[in-house]
């Protein structure tokens, strides 16, 4: 099976506008976020809670810990918030209106939880409407490892931030593209 496509730039702002126009705009581009900001999995995305991403005051968490029944391979992990999913995560909340806890972050159109399986076809649905026909709901997680190591993070660290037990796995999800390699010559 041929890996999700890693997005440039240009490529993201497409999805994100694309994101904007459709009927849930704000939980839509607050997923999207999640997947390429936190490097999260569809399943860990549809897995999330309330209480995950926001303390009792409602306030955005800077850290939070996937439970071993959100994750991919049963293990607990801690996701890092940056600041602009932040700043995104508190647009999401004024316009989100449980306050459990255990209530579930994104709300189908039905108005239950997602399951992985539906959260993967919002993102082929959104990538497909963008235009791009090898993206998948991987795309954002291969595009947040890649993007990190092409700013130098090491690949033990980018390993804890996937989750991955293995360097190794890390390592077939770091693309390679000419402005990187371009840059690496200009090193010396």
């Amino acid at each position: 099976m041929a890996q999700a496509q890693t997005l440039t730039e240009v490529q993201l702002r497409r999805c994100l506008k694309w994101c904007k126009m459709r009927r849930h705009s704000t939980r839509d581009t607050t997923i999207f976020y999640v997947s390429y900001y936190a490097g999260l999995r569809a399943k860990e995305i549809a897995a999330l809670t309330v209480g995950n991403l926001f303390d009792d005051t409602g306030a955005v968490r800077e850290q939070f810990v996937l439970d071993s029944n959100q994750t991919k391979g049963a293990k607990t992990r801690t996701v890092w918030i940056n600041a602009k999913l932040r700043r995104q995560l508190e647009q999401y909340r004024k316009k989100f209106l449980s306050k459990n806890p255990n209530d579930a972050l994104f709300q189908s159109q039905k108005g239950g939880a997602f399951s992985a399986n539906t959260m993967t076809q919002l993102f082929l649905n959104i990538y497909r409407a963008a235009g791009f026909e090898n993206a998948s709901s991987h795309s954002g997680r291969r595009t947040f490892i890649t993007e990190l190591a092409s700013k130098g993070v090491s690949v033990r660290v980018l390993a804890e931030l996937a989750g991955h037990s293995s360097i190794q796995t890390t390592q077939r999800y770091i693309d390679v593209n000419p402005q990187q390699m371009s840059a690496a010559v200009e090193l010396l």
